[in-house]
Parts: C-alpha cells; structure tokens; sequence
C-alpha cells in the first residue's frame, strides 16, 4: 500500500487529479458484497461452562453488555471462510456481479471485508483515513468554477460519481441485503477486531445510513475556499458535517437524490431483515 500523510485522511476537497471522494461507494460495497456468498460461517461451538463449586458465595453479575437494536437473524449453518481467508471469495463475488472491469477500476482487492467496515464506521465522523478505503482512486481531476472568492464546486464534478452512483443503483436492494446477512458474520468479526467488543456492525451501519440520508441539499452552486492547499466549504455548516455528509454533498444534487432514494431502500430492507424471527 502506497505511503499516506496526515494530509491523506481530511475530508477536504482536493485540487489534484489524485482526489479521494469515494467514500460513500464502500456503503454500497459494504451490502453488495454479500452477494454471490454460496457458503455460510458455522457459529463455533460455545465450551462448556464448569459446574460452579459447592457452598461458595454466588460470583457478581456479569457486566451488561450493550443492546443490539437491530439484531439481523443468524444465517444459514454453512461454513463461510475465516475473515483471513476471505479476500478470494469476496474478488469473485464482487466481480461477478460488478462485472470484472468495474472491478478491477473501482475496488482495491486485498482486506476488503476490513477495509469496508473500517470506512463503514468513520462515514459518520469527520475524516475517513485513504489508507483504510476498499476503493481505486478516482479518474479525472476535480474541478471548480470561478475564482477568488467567487469559487465554487463545479457541477461538472458530478460526472466522476456518475459510474459509482449507477452501480449502486443496478443492485436490487432486497438481494443486496439478503446477501449481506447471510455473510453478516463476517462483518461482524472485522468490526469487533476494530476495538468493539460487545457492539454491533449492523448498529452502525444504520447510523452511517441514517446520517448520509440527513445530509443537507444544496441547490445553489456550493461556495468554497482555499485557506491552504486544500479547498474547503465556505459555509461553516457544511464544513463541520461528517465526512459521509460531505460526500454526498460533493457529487452533487442530482446524484445525491438518487443515492438517497437507493439507501432509503437498503434501511427498508435491513429494518424487514430485524423484524424477522430466527
């Protein structure tokens, strides 16, 4: 993996080529990846606890571990393959329903399953380290319009998120989430390795759906500014937004309305898979 510096992980806009706004693809990666899973992770058996010892003082409760509030049914008893060894899998199921170029130009192919929760969980937070991003840079250079104070973000920019906005489209969102619980463990797993034991993927998954969803729209021709090398929003309200909001923001109104049309969906979809009985 190339090199980053601290510049790497700020949600700012980039002026070079080398731009990194994908973020909010790996959402949709994040489910779709499910997808073409033909094999299910076996649950490994609990070991048995010891009998406790005769006439000894009761041990204290056990500290209450947090809610689930969106518990998924567990998946089938087939066998997935262990986190470590899940990156051929998931190259096969991705491209086979990407297609292999759309593969090959927009996922980085090694850790993906710990790259997608990674990006997952700082879509709500105010930066999203690149070295953590399971996506491909971005062709094409960002551009803007006017200058000085006049700066704004170019409505030509909207173009670049065109292909990523259509994938996420082309994806039905019932199959997109039925293959994401059947592989959920998965998840799960490289959420916990993350430093959240106890906690759950699905819980945050919803959070970044519903904080994307409540990205503001603008309508108007966004106002930026350049304090240094990197632009900036203008307004202090969009800038202090979560990093997930911001790119919704960025690829512009057109493409945010239909990316929130299709997350809309997916929280329908996921809400239905915690209403069904194991």
């Amino acid at each position: 993996m190339e090199p980053t510096s601290a510049d790497d992980d700020r949600p700012y806009l980039r002026p070079e080529p080398s731009s990194y706004p994908w973020v909010l693809a790996a959402l949709a990666i994040a489910l779709i990846a499910g997808i073409g899973y033909y094999y299910y992770y076996v649950q490994p058996a609990r070991d048995p606890q010891p009998a406790p010892a005769a006439k000894t003082a009761p041990a204290p409760p056990a500290e209450a571990q947090p809610a689930i509030r969106n518990p998924l049914p567990a998946p089938e008893a087939k066998s997935l393959p262990t986190l470590e060894n899940s990156d051929s899998m998931m190259r096969e199921s991705l491209a086979e329903l990407l297609g292999r170029k759309a593969f090959d130009d927009f996922v980085f192919p090694r850790e993906l399953i710990r790259r997608i929760v990674a990006t997952v969980d700082n879509l709500p937070q105010r930066t999203v380290p690149r070295r953590l991003m399971p996506l491909n840079s971005v062709p094409g250079a960002f551009v803007i319009a006017g200058a000085g104070d006049a700066r704004t973000l170019a409505a030509a920019n909207s173009t670049r998120y065109a292909p990523y906005v259509r994938v996420m489209e082309a994806v039905p969102a019932r199959a997109l989430v039925s293959g994401y619980v059947q592989a959920y463990p998965l998840f799960q797993r490289a959420y916990e390795e993350l430093g959240y034991p106890g906690k759950y993927f699905n819980d945050r998954l919803l959070e970044a759906i519903d904080d994307l969803l409540a990205a503001p729209e603008t309508a108007a021709p966004v106002k930026l500014m350049q304090p240094k090398v990197l632009y900036e929003f203008a307004d202090p309200d969009l800038e202090t937004r979560s990093a997930g909001q911001k790119i919704v923001i960025r690829m512009g109104a057109e493409n945010a309305l239909k990316v929130k049309a299709r997350l809309r969906e997916i929280r329908q979809e996921l809400a239905a898979a915690s209403a069904r009985k194991p």
